[in-house]
């Protein structure tokens, strides 16, 4: 019988516990399409005791979880304890130092170290691989790492993140405001009791800045790129986007172009027409743009316990057939390091929405901030008065420099005429 592969397994949560389950369950079908067994040797959590619903009294346990790594029986350590630092980064530079294959979920940790391991992964001949990094169960990296390897990519973008794309498109079934959706997502498990990574576009970046890299062949940039989320936009915006024939959803957007790298995550406001206006619920979606294979479109579960795992074991599905290269589809050393673009050069249309006291000559104020500042105004709507007594007033600008309109917005910084921040978001072209 050829040799089967053996695994090292780190992190026994949700999706933990999904790889076992997958493995027990489609063991045969894995065997022939991997070309050998793989299986699970050794095991490694902080809770040993904890009650998982799957029998480890099969696997070697180890208390150390770095030791994983040196696990004589282990050829490969699956890496799903999360974390872009601490345990799960020193696990990864000692499997890769031990010359042994690293599979991982780790998002975070890819965007941050990404290049460093990749190079550690090209010096010792070990496979580097985390399809799972990015939109769960979608082979949206296999896909552009192999499938579009032969195009230039023109623009990467999408919906990263499946807790903010249920809570908006809540908002958009239902009329209802941001916090309340908020605290239903954290009932049903599609937010965490700390939602800021996800509410606040953290988590879309670290996919973005991956994505990034495998398209444009650039190094990891996440420093560079600028997020913003969801947490202020209300049920009015959702209302409003919809009367304009648009939907809200939190993008990820990246370009490579001559004037640098530009990665930015996003509310937009996307046509009707778009297929991303009719992702829903907790799915991901995302769009590369090829030159010479036109426009793919990549959607499916984002998260969950099983799409998580499917996409792990087709990491080890792939290194059971010895088929991996670089990581970012390049040698390490042959990623460009480019300057962030400056996102203000960028030609677009916007929507500004306002909250404003209920006054004369608030109108008056707005619109002449946007004039001194170059912004043309395609449409300007004012709606009755809020429980509080402000008032609602949303522009959507004719396309132009985004810098127009930040300056705008600057002029009317401090304006007694506004009650909080202005909401600034982009209409997807």
């Amino acid at each position: 019988m050829t040799k089967p592969l053996r695994i090292a397994l780190a992190g026994l949560g949700t999706v933990g516990g999904g790889v076992i389950r997958l493995i027990d369950a489609n063991k045969a079908l894995i065997a022939r399409r991997a070309g050998r067994p793989i299986e699970i040797v050794a095991i490694s959590a902080r809770d040993r005791a904890k009650d998982r619903g799957v029998d480890l009294s099969r696997f070697a346990w180890v208390d150390d979880t770095t030791a994983l790594a040196h696990h004589d029986d282990a050829d490969v350590v699956v890496e799903l304890i999360g974390g872009s630092d601490g345990p799960a980064l020193a696990l990864a530079r000692s499997t890769l130092a031990a010359g042994k294959g690293f599979v991982t979920a780790n998002k975070a940790m890819i965007a941050h170290h990404g290049l460093e391991l990749a190079r550690a992964a090209e010096k010792a001949g070990a496979a580097l691989k985390f399809e799972a990094a990015v939109a769960g169960g979608i082979p949206v990296i296999k896909g552009l790492r192999e499938g579009a390897a032969a195009n230039e990519i023109a623009r990467v973008y999408g919906i990263l993140n499946g807790t903010c794309n249920f809570i908006l498109s809540k908002m958009e079934a239902e009329g209802r405001d941001f916090v309340e959706v908020l605290a239903e997502a954290q009932a049903l498990g599609f937010a965490e009791a700390d939602p800021t990574f996800d509410i606040d576009g953290v988590d879309a970046a670290h996919k973005l800045s991956i994505l990034s890299s495998i398209c444009f062949g650039t190094r990891p940039a996440f420093a560079d790129v600028a997020a913003s989320g969801i947490r202020h936009i209300v049920a009015a915006d959702i209302a409003e986007a919809a009367a304009l024939g648009y939907r809200i959803r939190l993008l990820g957007i990246a370009e490579d172009g001559p004037h640098g790298l530009f990665q930015r995550v996003h509310p937009h406001l996307v046509p009707v027409s778009h297929p991303l206006a009719h992702v829903t619920g907790a799915t991901n979606a995302v769009v590369a743009e090829g030159n010479f294979v036109g426009r793919l479109l990549f959607q499916g579960a984002g998260a969950g316990d099983g799409p998580t795992a499917s996409a792990v074991v087709a990491d080890l599905i792939d290194i059971a057939r010895g088929e991996f290269g670089p990581a970012f589809a390049m040698p390490a050393d042959s990623l460009a390091s480019h300057a962030a673009a400056d996102s203000g050069d960028r030609r677009a249309r916007a929507y500004v929405r306002f909250t404003v006291t209920d006054k004369v000559g608030v109108l008056a104020e707005i619109a002449a901030a946007m004039r001194d500042a170059g912004v043309s105004i395609e449409s300007l709507i004012q709606r009755g008065a809020m429980p509080d007594g402000s008032v609602l007033v949303a522009i959507v600008t004719h396309e132009g420099p985004e810098r127009s309109v930040a300056q705008a917005l600057e002029k009317l910084r401090g304006s007694q005429s506004l009650v909080g921040q202005p909401m600034w978001m982009h209409i997807l072209s």
